[in-house]
């Protein structure tokens, strides 16, 4: 594959009821901005939708992309983490769990540039052994980081200097959340790379050359800025060309 060629960007999608006219039924979709963020920034975005998955599954899903983008969406299950659910934790779904936890190690096994998005962040800190705060006003006492009913905070997030998101976006960001979970004990191999004034981590990233960077923001609701998006779709074309 020349460096020049649009690069094939995968992105996992929810799997949840769906009303479109006079249908009501269990679907596999995935909000616009999402897909649009890849487009604008000049890739090709190619949706993955939860379904029965081994490591053979994936491993052959992957092989036709070359970035993995983890999307928002539902809770993970604590038990992936060791933990009963709190009361205000989503009910469990096994299917995306498997589902995205089976891509995301078959994607860090042969380096395939990743991105998280929110419940991304999450998974990607899971996989790697980390755990969840399950409801974030128990722990710093308000719900500022999401105020319900599809209603988007901005909230300012400081970066960390060094990493490879402050390379990207500077010192600081305003940074549309929507979240009462966020990350507690971090996963082996990752650091954090942004903070929030409340202490909160808000992005953490894997050290080194290869490109794993999860925010627990939502960038897909700012898009006048494609940093984030222009920087998978680039890391991902510079894996196309060396691999392909």
């Amino acid at each position: 594959m020349e460096a020049s060629r649009s690069p094939l960007i995968g992105m996992t999608t929810y799997l949840d009821q769906a009303q479109t006219g006079i249908w009501d039924v269990r679907a596999s979709f995935l909000p616009a901005a999402y897909f649009q963020g890849v487009t604008l920034a000049g890739g090709v975005a190619v949706l993955l939708p939860p379904q029965p998955v081994d490591a053979g599954i994936a491993g052959r899903v992957l092989d036709g992309l070359d970035g993995l983008v983890i999307t928002g969406g539902k809770d993970v299950d604590p038990a992936a983490y060791g933990q009963q659910p709190h009361p205000e934790t989503d009910e469990p779904g096994p299917e995306r769990d498997a589902w995205e936890f089976a891509l995301l190690r078959e994607a860090l096994a042969r380096k395939l540039p990743v991105l998280g998005i929110c419940r991304g962040a999450q998974v990607l800190n899971v996989a790697l052994g980390g755990t969840l705060h399950q409801h974030l006003p128990d722990v710093i006492g308000h719900s500022g980081h999401r105020a319900g009913n599809a209603v988007f905070t901005t909230l300012g997030v400081r970066t960390v200097p060094g990493t490879r998101l402050a390379k990207l976006l500077g010192e600081s960001v305003e940074a549309r959340c929507y979240h009462h979970q966020a990350i507690a004990d971090v996963g082996e191999g990752l650091v954090v790379s942004a903070w929030d004034a409340d202490g909160v981590i808000e992005a953490l990233e894997m050290p080194g050359d290869d490109f794993v960077l999860a925010v627990q923001w939502h960038p897909e609701e700012s898009l006048e800025d494609l940093r984030l998006f222009a920087a998978i779709v680039d890391a991902a074309r510079a894996y196309a060309s060396v691999t392909k």
